[in-house]
């Protein structure tokens, strides 16, 4: 960035206002960054064969988080303990994936970020190895932990494909990169309670701890290097997200709302498994397959109206559910608007936060992530305590009180 745009109000892919921080990034010490400068792009836009590589990436990684849903029955009747304890377990997933983001996540602006993936997919194939093998509930625990803070990768992955697209396709192309998000999101659990009833809760984690290795070895040869053009150190670039935080009036509307859809999501995936035996479900590939056509509408009509279409999605889904839900057509539709309302409200904030400040879009994504895991880790445990004590009714209503909360939010947070 030229020192003559320091005034200049940026504008950002996707919405229609300005973002009312300084584009000039200023670090901890007051002084310009010296990476307000354009990053490193290659010479020509992101190619398919990136996208392909990253959809399938992030889709396998992130379906290490999501594998231990319809596995929670067979993992409590394995190890003896109760619904509490083993929701337990998969809010600990997701807290570790926001430690992950935390510890890791920054470092995609300071760090050669193919090097950092790879290390992080053979962390993640030791710790799902650990999951597979586990003897003891403590030891469960920990390697659930290890699988959260090592699938960090993926939000390393969804910046470097902002970063290789150019503005006109920004949207289109992480919405494609989300697909493969979205579909191993929505196709792990089918996928793991299938493979569990036939072989075990444990082969799941051997197959994806092979997968983890395999990944690793594409991405060192199939991805173009990263050049990161921002020297901080991790103390000064935490500091600098709180700085991000403080100045980005998008990045914290975003990341709020995202947080509350996303709570209330896991609260409903948690307890899912305890209303029925197995999920005969095999909706996931229509959800995932809209996650391009969002981001197009992003590019095209600004991403914070699909956001007000998400919420609205979601409060109807809870309705859904808790007036149908005992008939497996009410829930299955019932399912699919919940997917739909919620993938769309993170595909659609996530095209905002990348417009905003082209050097820091890994912290943008760090501040992002770690409120939506966050969320998602308390949206796990207090569903499966409200279940405990008001079974389907509770998790419906907790789910309709949390989609009502994000409509406030969006009714009165709108950014100038």
């Amino acid at each position: 960035m030229r020192p003559s745009d320091s005034n200049r109000p940026m504008r950002f892919s996707g919405e229609n206002a300005q973002s009312t921080g300084d584009p000039t990034f200023h670090g901890p010490t007051g002084k310009p960054s010296p990476a307000c400068e354009e990053p490193h792009r290659a010479p020509e836009d992101i190619s398919r064969a990136h996208i392909w590589l990253m959809s399938i990436s992030v889709g396998a990684i992130v379906a290490n988080i999501y594998y231990i849903q319809p596995l929670l029955s067979a993992i409590a009747s394995t190890f003896r303990i109760s619904v509490p304890q083993v929701g337990s377990v998969a809010m600990l997933t997701q807290l570790g994936a926001a430690l992950g983001m935390l510890l890791f996540v920054p470092l995609g602006d300071t760090k050669e970020r193919r090097r950092l993936i790879v290390s992080l997919l053979a962390v993640e194939s030791v710790c799902l190895a650990l999951m597979a093998s586990a003897q003891s509930y403590l030891w469960l625990a920990v390697a659930s932990f290890g699988i959260g803070i090592s699938a960090a990768a993926v939000h390393l992955i969804v910046p470097f494909a902002a970063q290789l697209a150019s503005p006109a396709r920004r949207g289109a192309a992480i919405g494609a990169v989300l697909s493969g998000l979205l579909f191993g999101i929505l196709l792990a659990r089918t996928f793991s309670g299938f493979l569990g009833a036939w072989m075990g809760w444990r082969a799941i984690y051997w197959l994806a701890a092979a997968m983890m290795l395999l990944l690793a070895v594409l991405i060192r040869c199939g991805l173009p290097r990263s050049k990161p053009t921002l020297k901080l150190s991790w103390p000064d670039l935490i500091h600098s997200s709180a700085v991000l935080i403080r100045t980005q009036p998008v990045l914290r509307e975003a990341a709020l709302l995202s947080a509350i859809l996303f709570c209330a999501f896991s609260a409903f995936w948690t307890t899912l498994v305890f209303f029925l035996e197995t999920p005969p479900y095999h909706y996931g590939s229509a959800v995932a397959v809209c996650a391009p056509f969002i981001g197009r509408l992003a590019d095209r009509y600004g991403a914070r109206r699909n956001v007000l279409f998400a919420l609205l999605i979601t409060v109807a889904s809870f309705v859904v559910l808790y007036l149908f839900g005992k008939h497996m057509i009410g829930l299955i539709a019932g399912v699919i608007l919940l997917d739909i309302g919620v993938q769309a409200g993170h595909v659609s904030n996530q095209t905002r936060i990348y417009g905003l400040l082209l050097e820091a879009r890994s912290r943008l994504n760090m501040v992002y992530m770690i409120c939506y895991f966050t969320a998602g880790a308390i949206g796990s445990f207090a569903g499966s305590i409200l279940w405990h004590h008001f079974a389907w009714a509770g998790v419906c209503a907790l789910g309709c009180v949390l989609s009502l909360a994000g409509c406030a939010v969006y009714a009165f947070t709108r950014p100038r």
